[in-house]
């Protein structure tokens, strides 16, 4: 066996020796990174898979925890900023077992929420009580908004005032909350909007107009205003996302008119958010049909004493004298009563009407051209053209006004001058990629050109040498035969008698030839040593 080894390592040591210096070079390069490739995948293989261990952790429980697992031997990573360790996956249980029975980590768990309620007993005040319960409600709150996308951490702090007997004098429960986002994040309104109403479903008797959000920054989020449910918000919302929507559309034509970055416009709306409601009756004037009528008559006939008074009779038991209006009497006792009751139709209108808020009260635009442009363009034009494109009404009290002045294109010119170098030297950074890549190209072509035509002059060559010597030694060998086998002829007793001995050259040359039909490759590698000039 060692000596197979030891013949495979000559073998492979004769055809390094061979090789050119650009293939040697080719050979150590390549079997390096061979050997670091398999090195680097030995090493991603045999690395352990770690998972977090605990996250959010506090800088002393942090601390507890890398101490211990140093005390263990344990293997660890540490990430975002220090809160979270992690540990191999297959350990991560039967760590946080070892760690939690030396009372590791004491707040990063059970520290906060409800388990606060866990220690309480018969003997706890009833301040503690009330006190434990705002924390932790404060904890599950601040939990809760954690898990919102983008949040990163998030304190609440609850003022809950004592429970009063009469409603009108209980002071209203209030909150604020802080959250820090991940770098690079803001949260959207719709999201503050989910704080909010989040917290204030959350504890009783609290109004989301009650709820204050601001960020790590020292910026309101959400202050209460309007009704809680971010109505202010989405007003200014909508009042910019109109103001952007007009200037957009006046920018537009201004562009094609005087070219980019030859105008401005700003455009400011107000708008009319109230919500009102109207009822309007209106009667009309024709005439209308009969609905429905009522005739009532009444008559009487007697006789009466002669010179007996007639009349109605008043309060005081006295006869009044007269006649009524509808009834009519006569001294012979006769009495007669008709009335007629009509209801008329009446063209009655009745309109109930309610208005949508964001209405428009008014638009103002302001246009500037620049004195620089090619386009010389009269600004009573402008102002006919951007009032009709945005709406413009004066009798509802818009105003437009367009002025010419000269624009500052310093930092334009420098930003497009830096564009323009940028974009320079973009494309000769290409070109000159382009160049290399081709050089390197072409010279990987011809260095496996030049190894293709030595290959083949190489194999020429063994292939000559290998014929040649196998001819030359065929030929010497059919000559001894014939130069033995004359002396048979002309004396072939003596032959007979004195048999030839075979000398050490002739065996020499028999064990070549052998040896050149079994390894003709070896032999042939071996004379191109000797025949074939080396570089």
């Amino acid at each position: 066996m060692r000596s197979g080894i030891t013949r495979s390592l000559e073998r492979h040591r004769q055809t390094f020796s061979q090789f050119s210096a650009g293939q040697k070079v080719v050979a150590v390069v390549g079997t390096g990174a061979l050997l670091l490739a398999a090195f680097m995948v030995f090493r991603w293989a045999s690395a352990p898979s770690y998972a977090p261990l605990y996250s959010n952790l506090s800088a002393e429980d942090a601390s507890a925890v890398v101490e211990q697992l140093d005390a263990d031997g344990i293997p660890y990573e540490i990430g975002a900023g220090g809160g979270t360790i992690s540990v191999p996956r297959d350990q991560v249980y039967a760590t946080r077992i070892s760690l939690s029975g030396e009372g590791i980590p004491s707040s990063s768990s059970g520290s906060t929420g409800y388990s606060l309620l866990d220690g309480q007993d018969i003997s706890t005040s009833q301040f503690k009580e009330q006190t434990d319960f705002k924390r932790a409600m404060e904890g599950e709150l601040a939990t809760t908004i954690e898990a919102i996308d983008g949040v990163d951490t998030a304190v609440v702090h609850l003022a809950l005032p004592p429970k009063q007997v009469f409603a009108d004098e209980q002071d209203p429960a209030t909150a604020s909350v802080l959250v820090a986002t991940h770098a690079g994040v803001e949260l959207t309104q719709d999201q503050v909007q989910a704080i909010v109403h989040l917290v204030a479903s959350s504890i009783d008797g609290l109004d989301p107009s009650k709820v204050t959000v601001a960020d790590s920054s020292g910026r309101v989020l959400s202050d209460g205003s309007a009704d809680g449910s971010g109505t202010a918000s989405s007003q200014n919302e909508q009042q910019r996302e109109y103001q952007d929507q007009l200037a957009a559309k006046a920018q537009a034509m201004l562009d094609r008119v005087v070219g980019p970055g030859h105008s401005s416009v700003q455009v400011t709306a107000v708008l009319d958010f109230d919500k009102t409601s109207t009822e309007t009756t209106t009667y009309g004037r024709k005439k209308a049909p009969v609905l429905s009528e009522s005739l009532q008559e009444e008559v009487y006939s007697g006789t009466g004493a002669p010179g007996t008074a007639s009349g109605v009779v008043g309060p005081d038991t006295q006869l009044e004298t007269g006649t009524g209006a509808t009834g009519t009497t006569s001294t012979d006792g006769s009495y007669s009563n008709s009335s007629t009751v009509r209801e008329n139709g009446v063209d009655k209108v009745v309109q109930q009407s309610e208005t949508a808020p964001g209405s428009v009260k008014s638009l103002h635009a302001a246009v500037v051209l620049d004195t620089n442009s090619k386009v010389a363009v009269d600004p009573t034009v402008i102002d006919s053209i951007i009032s009709s494109a945005i709406g413009i009404d004066p009798k509802r009290g818009d105003t437009i006004e367009t002025t010419t002045l000269p624009f500052d294109t310093t930092l334009a010119d420098a930003d497009a001058a830096a564009l323009k170098a940028a974009a320079a030297d973009e494309a000769s950074a290409q070109r000159n990629g382009w160049i290399r890549n081709g050089v390197l190209g072409g010279l990987v072509l011809l260095l496996v050109l030049l190894a293709w035509l030595r290959s083949r002059r190489n194999a020429k060559a063994r292939v000559d040498a290998t014929s040649y010597v196998v001819e030359q030694l065929r030929q010497e060998q059919a000559a001894r035969a014939a130069l033995q086998a004359a002396p048979l002829l002309d004396d072939a007793p003596t032959a007979l008698a004195v048999a030839p001995v075979p000398d050490a050259l002739d065996e020499m040359h028999d064990e070549l030839v052998a040896l050149v039909e079994r390894q003709p490759d070896e032999v042939a590698g071996l004379l191109r040593g000797w025949l074939v000039e080396r570089p």
